[in-house]
């Protein structure tokens, strides 16, 4: 596990704070690391886009967050290529082309031997976290190349770089956003760059499916969104290609 290259905690946060705001969108935003992290970059004045395959969850965030007005939330699933097609495209028109982009939309397998898994369950996994990021880029990649600037970040998993008994479709989709992220790192063009970011073990409702009650033993996504928030707005073309935590 790494720390960013580009310093500590403290340079982290003194180059989050002098960058200025901006637009970040986050996929998978209604709930958990999502939502989280959203009312925390929110709150700091940057302006979020977010997604989310739930009108619920959508319109609960759009309650909660502050000055509704210069953020857009939707519901957009990533799993579809012409839903990630059609945001951006509003995000062309709305002129709200993300300086960074969170690939944070992601699921799990309830636990169980890899011959056991049915192949519906290992195809939601695959289709969310593979395909779903590889969607979203696809479309939003080439809005960064016109903008000559952009920072991706690509959730992965401790799961992406090691390995559990009853969660393989999940470890599989971790290790192979880990392997996307390098291959893009190396793909971008000057003054873009990819970075894989392990959010480290956080209690939510994906922690608490395969950890069960034990989940509660760790940090709530409260406690993590103002670390990962710092540590993200602080990512710089240095960071190319790491695989962070």
């Amino acid at each position: 596990m790494t720390a960013p290259k580009s310093g500590g905690v403290g340079v982290a946060a003194a180059r989050a704070a002098a960058a200025g705001p901006r637009t970040v969108l986050i996929t998978g935003v209604g709930r958990g690391l999502g939502r989280a992290l959203a009312l925390e970059l929110a709150r700091r004045g940057h302006a979020v886009v977010g997604c989310s395959r739930s009108t619920d969850h959508v319109r609960s965030l759009e309650a909660e967050i502050a000055t509704l007005a210069r953020h857009f939330l939707t519901v957009s699933d990533v799993r579809s290529d012409s839903n990630m097609a059609e945001l951006a495209k509003t995000l062309v028109e709305k002129k709200q082309v993300p300086d960074i982009i969170v690939n944070n939309a992601g699921t799990i397998n309830k636990n169980n031997k890899t011959w056991n898994v049915s192949a519906e369950e290992f195809d939601l996994v695959v289709d969310t976290n593979i395909k779903g990021t590889a969607n979203v880029l696809r479309h939003f990649i080439p809005l960064m190349i016109d903008k000559k600037h952009g920072i991706v970040v690509n959730l992965s998993s401790g799961w992406g770089r090691s390995a559990a008994a009853e969660v393989a479709p999940y470890c599989a989709s971790k290790w192979a956003i880990e392997g996307l992220t390098r291959s893009l790192a190396k793909e971008l063009p000057p003054g873009l760059a990819a970075i894989a970011l392990s959010p480290g073990v956080v209690n939510t409702d994906m922690l608490n499916s395969c950890f069960g009650s034990s989940a509660a033993l760790y940090q709530s996504t409260e406690q993590w969104a103002p670390k990962a928030a710092t540590m993200i707005l602080s990512f710089s073309l240095d960071d190319n290609g790491a695989s962070l935590t």
